[in-house]
């Protein structure tokens, strides 16, 4: 086991091999990792969740989060990786591992989850670009399997046919639950036989799928498929899940019920803020992280306080800046501040008096803060 300190956190990682390891385009692979039988209970995992690894080259350490995308009751952990550019770390573990090779992996976390209901009637829609399809590919075939009565909707969007990770699996599910699941896919950069399934997937192209796709439902005549939609899931790049969260949420889907999941840094906020609040100036703000005490003043409450933080250079935890990945998670111990729209905490989690920074407003004069906690 090695530990290591990861967005402000300490993180414990575990020697897995390499069980297979598959080309699936030209930028992107597969990984398949062998549990030990001591570690099997560490490494479960819900649908939807990922997990951290720690690779090492000429003394440098590279740690970067990839999503899971078997589901759980195959009881392995897969990882689909995109290699960005010669220098990325995915490019560093493509042309440096093997099958065979030990890599460092933590235990499985993530909050882009889903509460199984086995015995209801449900409709799902999954909006993927890319690499995205990672985590949706985990929910969906964990749906599938565990969900008998459960339809579910896929758009998958990609630059060109080349670049379509997962076609040959995904397309075996449709086989296979041709009357649950209806797959599409979405070319940015390919002409296609039919205009429709040209373009990027927006708010635009939201609107024509609503209209020509999800319009009529054959289990109830007087509704449309869209408004049958229970949950919809979102996995890609941070506009595209902004355009798309705000589409759905305008055509009726509560927000609540739109899930998403980055993979890559995202500084805006997904919904507009709608609240005004009273100006507050030389806010005091005191925080615990790894051990160390910070203190500062801000000049006012007009920005959250993890990006004002991040402005005068303090280290703070932080990924997307967004209310999504968790990263920036403490206790707020003193002070009152607002939270706006958050992916990530439970009611239950902000009753205990947790906070994300990145999307916390200061209501008061003095805030302090915890990083720390397990």
């Amino acid at each position: 086991m090695k530990q290591q300190i990861y967005k402000g956190k300490l993180t414990e990682f575990h020697p897995l091999k390499i069980a297979k390891k598959q080309d699936l385009t030209k930028n992107t692979f597969s990984l398949e990792f062998e549990i030990p039988t001591d570690l099997a209970g560490l490494f479960s995992f819900d649908a939807g969740q990922y997990v951290t690894v720690l690779t090492e080259k000429d003394g440098a350490e590279y740690i970067n989060d990839y999503s899971i995308t078997a589901a759980p009751f195959e009881n392995k952990i897969t990882l689909g990786l995109k290699i960005n550019s010669d220098k990325s770390a995915a490019s560093l573990i493509h042309n440096q591992y093997s099958e065979g090779d030990l890599m460092y992996v933590s235990k499985p976390a993530g909050r882009f989850t889903l509460v199984s209901k086995p015995s209801e009637f449900r409709t799902i829609v999954g909006f993927a670009a890319g690499i995205g399809i990672t985590p949706i590919l985990s929910h969906f075939k964990n749906i599938l399997h565990q969900e008998p009565r459960t339809r579910l909707f896929l758009f998958y969007g990609n630059k060109n046919f080349e670049n379509l990770a997962y076609r040959e699996e995904l397309d075996q599910l449709a086989r296979f639950y041709g009357d649950r699941l209806q797959i599409y896919y979405f070319f940015s950069q390919e002409n296609t036989s039919n205009s429709f399934f040209s373009g990027r997937i927006d708010e635009k192209k939201l609107n024509l799928i609503i209209n020509q796709i999800l319009h009529l439902d054959d289990t109830d005549e007087e509704s449309t498929i869209w408004d049958a939609v229970d949950e919809v899931l979102i996995c890609g790049k941070g506009e595209m899940i902004k355009s798309l969260a705000n589409a759905c949420y305008h055509h009726g889907i509560p927000k609540n019920n739109i899930h998403f999941e980055l993979f890559e840094e995202f500084n805006e906020d997904i919904y507009p803020v709608e609240k005004e609040f009273p100006l507050i100036e030389n806010i005091e703000v005191e925080y615990t992280m790894l051990g160390k005490n910070f203190q500062t003043e801000l000049h006012d409450n007009r920005e959250k306080i993890l990006q004002q933080l991040l402005i005068q250079k303090f280290p703070v935890p932080y990924s997307c800046k967004s209310g999504i990945c968790g990263s920036c998670e403490c206790f707020l111990e003193e002070g009152e501040v607002e939270l706006l729209e958050n992916e990530y905490l439970t009611e239950k989690e902000e009753a205990q008096g947790k906070i994300l920074a990145c999307m916390s407003i200061a209501k008061t004069k003095k805030i302090k803060l915890n990083f720390d906690f397990n």
